[in-house]
């Protein structure tokens, strides 16, 4: 899935007047990116078959008035301490749902940092790996965000339940017990058990912000997600990278 957020587009729109900004079909936007082409009178144009995020319009308000997601207040503008849940729809910015996209967005940055680790290591394919998680970790921002259910998770070839079973029993497939992390196995492995430990703060947030909606599907992939971050680390020390 491609997305669209607040900092791409104001690097592409820059100091640019348009009155239109055209997207693929499919593309994920961001609410802040929607909020900022509202704010600078853009028009959002998909080339064909997107269905956008649903607005919650107050009759006699026009569809551009924002509404308190949680009390159903109306507001001509969007007030400072509030940010977008849905389209127009706001909640306070320290909403549980809001702070899980702050865990997601942060593990994208520390997936890309350890991407960056892995290629100046000597180590493209181990990037590549880590490139499925990226694009995971992607995909369940798009679906907290638009409702969508996320499709069953397969890392490197693994399904689900491969990906949990490989974690379990690492002896059976890497020929040693569970290691126990240690700044003697290098960089590179602190790295990825960091990574593991971020996904496991991901998961708790999503935990947190889906106590009243069922999003089984979101919890599992993360649960995933931090497995496939073991298998990696567990990979390196078995030399599958190199040494």
């Amino acid at each position: 899935m491609n997305i669209l957020n607040e900092s791409m587009l104001r690097a592409a729109l820059k100091d640019k007047t348009c009155g239109q900004y055209c997207v693929e079909a499919g593309t994920f936007v961001t609410p802040l990116a929607l909020e900022l082409l509202h704010d600078r009178g853009v028009e959002l144009v998909f080339r064909a078959g997107h269905e956008s995020m649903p607005y919650a319009p107050i009759p006699d308000r026009g569809e551009e008035t924002y509404i308190d997601a949680q009390s159903g207040e109306g507001f001509s503008k969007k007030p400072p301490r509030m940010t977008h849940l849905f389209a127009n729809q706001l909640v306070p910015k320290t909403h549980p749902r809001i702070a899980l996209r702050g865990k997601l967005d942060t593990l994208q940055g520390e997936i890309i940092m350890a991407q960056t680790e892995a290629a100046a290591d000597g180590k493209p394919s181990l990037a590549k790996d880590l490139s499925e998680t990226l694009a995971l970790a992607r995909g369940l921002l798009g679906a907290e965000v638009t409702g969508r259910d996320m499709p069953p998770v397969t890392l490197f070839g693994f399904s689900s339940d491969e990906l949990q079973s490989i974690s379990h029993h690492v002896k059976e497939h890497f020929g040693f017990p569970h290691p126990v992390p240690d700044y003697s196995m290098g960089r590179m492995a602190a790295v990825l058990n960091l990574l593991r430990a971020k996904s496991r703060e991901v998961e708790l947030a999503a935990e947190r912000a889906f106590q009243k909606d069922a999003r089984d599907d979101i919890l599992l992939a993360l649960n995933r997600m931090s497995s496939a971050f073991y298998i990696l680390l567990c990979r390196l020390l078995a030399g599958y990278y190199g040494r």
